[in-house]
């Protein structure tokens, strides 16, 4: 198999960077020229060392500096100081000297990525004194039942939708069994590291995959950079959402790198017909060997098939895809691939499978209203506005690089044809389901590793070739390069920060609501504006649960006009029922648009002044009311 190698030119600046040439002689056994084995110049590496160290020390002193104990309107953005902001921008100047490199220097754009990724993400973690993320303290809880019970209950019905947690335990299973082996109290130990852990996991997967589409070191760690920079969607956290995503991209990798047909390639090994970027297809397999490899694949299938509702469903549409080409048209894996997933919804996650067939009836085809984000109305609020805001830029910012790059860069699109199907494959899902508001993004996380990969070769012209045309294009890269990556980072800040008052809560206020639920007897019903606020699934399985804002805005409305009165009218008579109202449930109601300005103080006001209600505790941490229920009144008396 003929494969080609960047070979790097003296120069300095960025320009040289993007005037790398490729050899397209030379084939895999033969040694690397002299040349190419050359170590970054003195400089170079003086320059490679120096943006490392004053981006990571800057980065280190801005760290304790970070607000987020007082976290205001804008979330984190306005608590980041900003030597924190130039430390990312320092880190960012480094990875674009190291892509000088990137062909024969691979770990100095691997040392950036992992740098940015922990500048990024490792605040929370390394300052947070409790969980991050309202529903990584709910997948705690998941996890700690199983501790204590040591089994699931697939079909045992539990209110809030916690049944599905018993009917996929894969991902629960696996962090029960390394709360054991860490010997930790609990997952919440190690939860706000996952995001962390999470993109290095998926660094060499992402580098495997475009590695199969492109010689171009520069354009694999560009899109690796990109992806890490897009991924704001805020699904990789400790959830089976995030492990199955990994194992889904890994199941995608083997296969286009080992699943490739005889004899399908056609002139896509023949470098006279590829662009220069782009690889050759990779050696053909036998049926036998893809025979194998299929039962290779089959525990990871049923890995994400154990752990998440949604991912096979993915898994499938990427494959189905993937059918479309000769190259990858391996109908026996698909079939598998499917099978594996109705036994699975047939048997342990029947309950939920049934439940979800019976909703298609309402969404299907609702193409606007599956492709709404969130679940209510909109955002309100100047954090939330400005996270929409970002969060709308960031797609057309990617699809407008992506677009021009598969329309400007015919061969290499068609040699990587297959990523760019897999990341239209989770399109036609907005026909289907909403599911819960969020399909939008899941289609939008599943879509990003070809969307980054094409965003990438828009801002890295090929390195080889000449005339007016291609010179134009690396000039013009010389500025788009920088200048796209800074975008993107100004996007990412707000779109994973901009709304962190929803997603930070002190200590004291977590200890408030489990203190709530255990005053409460077993059985007791739980009212809550929403579930978006830590612990609001403490002893899940004990109790029953009304997060009585999550419903359409014009009903919200009209509870705002007599709380106490809608709020008792819901409570089943004879029924011991509290309600916790905390800081984080008001942002959550502002942010998500479920309540209006002022609408949430307003309603716990209302609510205490009600006869309906008694006061248990009070604080600046929360208020938890006991409901009072009023004696039906007498009938009078016939004389």
């Amino acid at each position: 198999m003929q494969q080609r190698v960047s070979t790097p030119v003296p120069g300095s600046g960025v320009l040289p960077l993007l005037e790398e040439r490729a050899d397209p002689g030379r084939t895999a056994d033969e040694p690397l020229p002299e040349r190419t084995k050359k170590s970054p110049s003195h400089t170079q590496l003086v320059s490679l060392w120096l943006l490392l160290v004053v981006g990571g020390a800057l980065w280190a002193w801005s760290l304790p500096r970070i607000g987020f104990r007082d976290i205001g309107d804008f979330g984190l953005l306005d608590r980041f100081p900003v030597v924190f902001y130039v430390s990312l921008a320092v880190l960012s100047a480094g990875f674009l000297v190291s892509l000088r490199r990137a062909g024969n220097a691979p770990w100095w754009p691997l040392t950036y990525c992992v740098a940015m990724l922990v500048a990024l993400k490792a605040p929370p973690a390394l300052l947070y004194d409790s969980v991050r993320y309202a529903w990584a303290s709910k997948h705690d809880a998941v996890i700690a039942r199983l501790l204590s019970e040591g089994t699931f209950h697939p079909y045992t019905e539990l209110s809030g939708g916690m049944s599905a947690y018993d009917q996929w335990p894969g991902f629960f299973s696996l962090n029960a069994a390394l709360v054991r082996a860490f010997g930790v109290e609990g997952a919440a130990a190690y939860t706000n590291w996952a995001p962390v852990a999470f993109g290095l996991l998926m660094i060499p997967v992402l580098v495997l995959v475009y590695r199969t589409f492109t010689d171009d070191r520069r354009l694999v760690w560009t899109a690796v950079w990109i992806f890490q920079l897009a991924n704001w969607v805020g699904q990789d956290y400790l959830a089976p959402q995030a492990f199955a995503y990994l194992v889904f991209l890994t199941v995608f990798a083997v296969v286009v790198r080992h699943f490739v047909r005889p004899g399908s390639a056609g002139r896509l090994r023949d470098p006279a017909h590829l662009d220069p970027a782009a690889a050759p297809v990779p050696p053909s397999t036998t049926r036998r060997q893809r025979a194998i490899g299929v039962a290779v694949l089959v525990p990871l299938i049923a890995a994400v098939n154990a752990s998440h509702q949604l991912t096979p469903v993915m898994l499938c549409m990427t494959l189905t895809a993937l059918c479309l080409t000769r190259r990858y048209r391996n109908l026996g894996l698909l079939a598998v691939t499917g099978a594996v997933m109705l036994v699975w919804d047939l048997t342990m996650g029947r309950p939920l499978f049934l439940d979800t067939l019976g909703t298609l009836r309402d969404s299907a085809g609702q193409l606007l209203k599956n492709s709404r984000p969130g679940f209510a109305g909109e955002p309100t609020g100047p954090g939330p506005e400005l996270v929409g805001t970002a969060n709308i830029l960031m797609v057309v910012a990617l699809a407008v690089l992506a677009g021009s790059a598969v329309l400007l860069r015919r061969r290499l699109t068609h040699g990587a044809l297959p990523l760019l199907l897999a990341a239209a494959a989770p399109v036609p899902l907005f026909a289907v389901n909403d599911y819960g508001g969020e399909m939008l993004f899941r289609v939008y996380l599943f879509g990003l590793p070809g969307t980054a990969f094409f965003a990438a070769a828009a801002l890295v012209p090929a390195a080889a070739g000449a005339g007016r045309a291609r010179r134009l294009a690396r000039r013009v890269a010389v500025v788009a390069l920088p200048v796209a990556l800074i975008a993107l980072l100004a996007g990412f800040l707000p779109s994973y920060y901009g709304k962190e008052g929803m997603q930070y809560a002190p200590p004291a206020e977590t200890a408030l609501v489990e203190r709530a639920y255990d005053r409460a007897p077993e059985g007791s019903l739980i009212l809550a504006t929403t579930g978006s606020f830590p612990g609001a699934y403490y002893h899940y399985d004990r109790y029953e649960r009304w997060f009585f804002t999550e419903q359409e805005v014009p009903e919200n409305l009209r509870m705002l006009k007599d709380p106490a009165g809608y709020l008792d009218a819901g409570i089943p008579p004879g029924r011991t029922a509290y309600v916790i109202l905390t800081p984080t449930q008001e942002e959550a109601t502002i942010g998500e648009g479920y309540l209006p300005a002022g609408g949430f103080a307003r309603m716990s006001e209302a609510l205490k002044r009600s006869p309906h209600f008694r006061v248990v505790e009070e604080s600046r941490y929360g208020l938890v009311l006991e409901h009072v229920e009023t004696p039906a009144p007498t009938p009078p008396t016939t004389p």
